[in-house]
């Protein structure tokens, strides 16, 4: 028990540092996967009626996710120097793949028949698109939302090597001072840090898919 007594006794003592970083990680998060949302529907409505056009998208997205990721910290920084910048551009291209997979799939599987019901009512490709298309393949976007921000609550601590926010800081701390004192609270505070906001997160994701996803379509 006396070790998880020290876990908790460094918490408490370090609540205000913890709690400012666990909200810019939080942040840091969620401003990466909107971005790569906006990204990643953007290509998935660009070449979902392509097959070869959405298998190209696909392997590109899927290509981002073997470099390692200190790879490719190393090969922004030079370009975009430490902080936000490169910490950002690494979430948003790690991002992209279960979206864009996603996007494809849910705007795919659109019955047929349905856009052609709402184009003989007279409505326009994009209303279509936006109204229709989009409105059912929505469960599926969010699905890929949802992978994504777990996948980058994870990378998000790597990525503060690069200088950028969040709880990575405290456990590369914690690790590069390996045997002095506090060094396993500081690693663990920062681990079990971003593994309970992890939850958090996904819980709030099953409530938004919950209210607003028709019930015809979520059932």
């Amino acid at each position: 028990m006396a070790p998880f007594v020290n876990l908790w006794e460094y918490v408490v003592d370090r609540w205000d540092k913890l709690s400012l970083q666990a909200w810019l990680h939080t942040s840091e998060v969620v401003q990466a996967t909107l971005l790569a949302t906006v990204i990643g529907v953007g290509i998935g409505i660009a070449v979902y009626r392509s097959p070869a056009g959405s298998a190209v998208a696909t392997a590109l997205a899927s290509a981002v996710l073997t470099i390692p990721s200190f790879a490719l910290l190393g090969l922004l920084i030079p370009v975009l120097g430490l902080g936000v910048a490169p910490s950002m551009t690494v979430l948003v291209l790690y991002g992209l793949l279960p979206i864009v997979r996603n996007t494809i799939v849910g705007l795919s599987g659109v019955n047929p028949a349905v856009v052609d019901a709402a184009r003989g009512i007279g409505m326009s490709r994009f209303s279509v698109l936006t109204k229709i298309e989009l409105a059912l393949a929505w469960p599926a976007i969010l699905a890929g939302m949802r992978v994504a921000t777990q996948m980058l609550m994870g990378i998000a601590v790597v990525v503060a090597y690069a200088k950028g926010p969040g709880l990575g800081s405290e456990v590369f701390s914690g690790l590069t001072r390996a045997g002095s004192a506090n060094a396993t609270n500081q690693a663990l505070a920062g681990t079990l840090g971003v593994v309970v906001l992890a939850l958090v997160l996904d819980g709030i994701y099953l409530l938004i898919n919950r209210y607003t996803t028709p019930r015809g379509i979520r059932d």
